[in-house]
């Protein structure tokens, strides 16, 4: 028993749990185009996929694609692409005008915005982009979300019940770089804080959210897209090495670049080790609209209100529809990207599953409604009911 304890994993991890070294040696390895069988090709350790095949797959095999996702997410490079991911690049201007507004309306109101990992006045920040894109255009909000790529990446990482939230980073021609950091969860604590968590956390949190960016405008490398470390998400200690000055350095000497185009998607393993470069360019603004999305068992970066955004979308979402205008998965994708999926907490007191080892999520309400074509008003009032059972007593 001695032995096997010796050899096993520390439970506690330090500062001095961070070996530059062994670090570099964690990352000395090449993506294999043989593993990543639907890529189209493999550049600089990252798997790009093009958007028409993928969609394809979705279709006929998308088990095994989103396997091929996980396993890269995991112990490969951490990073997809996938090309033309949004092919109707109209929609993305429509989106980007929209969120645009609410920025400038934000900026004139003197709403405070910054940025976790960059000074203060360098970008332009849009929190819960998410709610108030559906608030200000709701129709643009469904076609936006039926977009069967960006679900599947999600639940490939973090299985159903997935919670999106997004936040528009804008930055323009002269903006800084951030420093290279990890993401929500630990990625927002200090190394005291870290410390106090066991190794199992440590992994735990790398596996909580996924994160991705929608490139709203041409991004060439002159204007700062998002660098990246391949690999460097599976470092166990990594949350605490990369406050480190020494792998913050050997970050900016290794890292690497996708130029993107307009409609791409980028998805990564939050631990990844990356950071938004420096804007280089004469007259580039890089708009990206970024999407962190949280597992159903951990606690997502915002508050949405998703009763809200449930009641705004549905009429839209319904006439669509009925319409013919999304197909199932279009609008299974919407009703994953805005409603509530996942039933607890719960008072089971008086919201007691009456078959099956829950109560209803707003999904399934949604999904019901959908389908026996419910008018706004008894699909408001069903929500209300439901939420008036989110209580102790």
């Amino acid at each position: 028993m001695r032995d096997h304890e010796e050899q096993a994993e520390p439970v506690w991890l330090s500062e001095e749990s961070c070996n530059l070294e062994a670090f570099k040696a964690h990352l000395d390895r090449q993506t294999r185009a043989a593993d990543y069988p639907e890529a189209d090709e493999i550049i600089r350790n990252i798997p790009v996929y093009d958007g028409d095949r993928v969609r394809g797959a979705l279709t006929h095999a998308p088990r095994a694609l989103m396997a091929e996702w996980n396993r890269c997410f995991a112990t490969g490079p951490g990073i997809v692409a996938v090309r033309r991911g949004f092919a109707d690049t109209g929609l993305i201007d429509a989106v980007t005008d929209i969120l645009s507004q609410v920025i400038a309306q934000e900026e004139a109101t003197g709403g405070g915005t910054g940025d976790h990992f960059a000074g203060a006045g360098a970008n332009s920040r849009l929190w819960n982009a998410h709610e108030k894109l559906a608030m200000a255009a709701p129709e643009l909000f469904v076609r936006y979300n039926a977009n069967p790529i960006i679900g599947a990446l999600a639940e490939a990482w973090l299985g159903p019940a997935w919670q999106m939230t997004t936040q528009v980073n804008v930055v323009r021609p002269g903006g800084r770089a951030q420093v290279a950091h990890r993401d929500y969860h630990m990625g927002f604590q200090t190394a005291e804080d870290l410390a106090r968590y066991p190794a199992s956390q440590h992994a735990v949190s790398a596996r909580l959210t996924l994160q991705g960016a929608v490139a709203h405008s041409a991004m060439p490398v002159a204007s700062g897209p998002t660098k990246l470390l391949p690999y460097s998400q599976s470092y166990l200690p990594g949350y605490l090495a990369v406050l480190r000055p020494e792998f913050r350095d050997h970050f900016e000497a290794a890292h690497v670049q996708l130029p993107l185009e307009k409609g791409d998607l980028l998805f990564f393993n939050p631990a990844t080790f990356h950071a938004a470069g420096d804007n280089r360019s004469e007259d580039l603004q890089r708009f990206a609209n970024l999407m962190q999305i949280g597992s159903a068992y951990g606690r997502s970066i915002e508050i949405v209100d998703r009763s809200r955004l449930s009641r705004q979308i549905y009429p839209t979402l319904l006439r669509m529809v009925q319409a013919g205008q999304l197909d199932p998965q279009d609008s299974a994708s919407v009703i994953a990207a805005t409603a509530e999926g996942y039933p607890f907490p719960a008072n089971l007191d008086i919201d007691s599953p009456l078959s099956g080892m829950a109560p209803p999520s707003q999904q399934d309400i949604m999904r019901q409604a959908l389908n026996e074509g419910w008018d706004a008003a008894r699909f408001a009032d069903a929500l209300a009911v439901q939420d008036g059972r989110k209580r102790s007593h």
